[in-house]
């Protein structure tokens, strides 16, 4: 990747770097909404580092966009794909992904939050460590329509990309070097993300 190479070597992308290295942190995170491996979070942080080492004033407004746009589009086309599921007799190989990836515990939690207080667990779903994939599940059995999903998944993409591009820039701001902000960026977001299985397995 352009961007997060430009990072950990100092060097500061041009023009040519850049038109390369938006269309890459689309395609990666709109991938990471679909196929839930892909660390989406810890993607948006580092770019948002290397936009704000950068001269060029809209650099981190480009990352933002680009973040939100892709996850955006990539939550609608993994919802779609699961509603065709939902309707086909046979289900789908990506309705059954979903379940795979939404514990019962979770799923029921889920579903509650949901029905009390609708479209608002949608917008923090994306908000919370593994929170995305039981709310969408729920949507789906619910029966909430592609609008009605839509409408909901705008704010949340919203809030996701202005949450985690925040990190970048508290980690930009901390160091002098790019690489090292990318690396406390990074080391943030993992923590982020482990510490609801942490907190499961100390209360355990």
């Amino acid at each position: 990747m352009t961007w997060l190479a430009a990072a950990t070597t100092g060097a500061t992308p041009g023009a040519a770097g850049q038109a390369i290295g938006y269309p890459t942190l689309f395609l990666l995170v709109f991938l990471g909404a679909l196929v839930p491996v892909v660390p989406t979070g810890a993607l948006v942080s580092s770019a948002a580092v290397v936009a704000f080492h950068q001269t060029a004033p809209l650099s981190l407004l480009f990352v933002f966009v680009t973040a939100s746009a892709a996850a955006f589009l990539g939550d609608i086309a993994l919802y779609w794909l699961g509603r065709r599921g939902m309707k086909s007799k046979n289900g789908s190989r990506w309705l059954e992904a979903l379940r795979s990836r939404a514990p019962e515990e979770r799923l029921s939690q889920a579903q509650g939050k949901l029905a009390d207080h609708g479209v608002a667990v949608l917008v923090l779903s994306r908000l919370v460590p593994a929170g995305r994939i039981p709310v969408m599940l729920a949507c789906l059995m619910a029966e909430w329509p592609l609008r009605r999903f839509v409408r909901g998944n705008l704010p949340a993409c919203l809030a996701w990309a202005v949450t985690y591009q925040l990190i970048g820039i508290l980690g930009g701001s901390l160091f002098e070097e790019p690489w090292e902000g990318v690396l406390a960026a990074v080391a943030l977001t993992v923590a982020i993300s482990a510490a609801p299985t942490v907190w499961k397995r100390v209360r355990s």
